[in-house]
């Protein structure tokens, strides 16, 4: 009996054994192969709204769009205008073309009433006989804008404030005559706050 015990535990120490040496049944697979043609979606302006639903499809870069690819308006952006005029040598008169100019800026300023405009007058270096005189010379022409704006628009004058630099802040070279006529000149930045 004890024979038959051995060769029972034997018998199934080795069908263990083999068991565990046996291997699953191999599955084979088949592979399909799907061509799968991939149409790229065109996005010309480079907006990232594609261009079969871009209503707006010349936005400009770096511009804020809304989901149809169309530029959002700015929310709290108001007037913000810059005026240039240039005058003669030793002269602080307006000329028309620059009065039309500033007809512009007044139509504006009206339009936005709380908007105030910064004037500054500025001399080229040979109108600096002396300092005097250049200084002199930038803050009439500097006011000479002011009072446009509030004789012929009647635009408030606490909305309008005057500098005069002389010839201290040149935008040109003072070397050549073309350099020298570019600083005399005013400048004026009209903004709402």
């Amino acid at each position: 009996m004890k024979k038959c015990m051995y060769s029972a535990i034997i018998i199934f120490s080795s069908t263990l054994a083999l068991s565990a040496c046996q291997t699953a049944p191999q599955l084979i697979m088949v592979s399909q192969q799907t061509n799968i043609v991939a149409t790229p979606v065109l996005d010309s302006d480079g907006d990232g709204v594609p261009d079969d639903i871009d209503q707006c499809p010349a936005t400009p870069w770096n511009v804020v769009i809304d989901e149809r690819g169309c530029p959002l308006a700015p929310i709290g952006v108001g007037l913000k205008m810059e005026y240039r005029a240039f005058f003669d040598k030793d002269s602080s008169e307006l000329s028309p073309e620059y009065q039309l100019e500033l007809d512009k800026v007044a139509k504006k300023l009206q339009e936005y009433d709380t908007a105030t405009m910064r004037i500054e007058g500025h001399a080229s270096a040979d109108e600096v006989d002396k300092k005097l005189r250049s200084n002199s010379l930038a803050r009439n022409r500097a006011i000479i804008v002011k009072n446009y704006l509030i004789m012929q628009h009647q635009i408030d004058p606490n909305r309008l404030s005057t500098a005069s630099y002389g010839a201290q802040r040149p935008i040109a070279s003072s070397d050549t005559e073309e350099g020298r006529s570019m600083n005399r000149r005013v400048y004026g930045l009209a903004q709402e706050p």
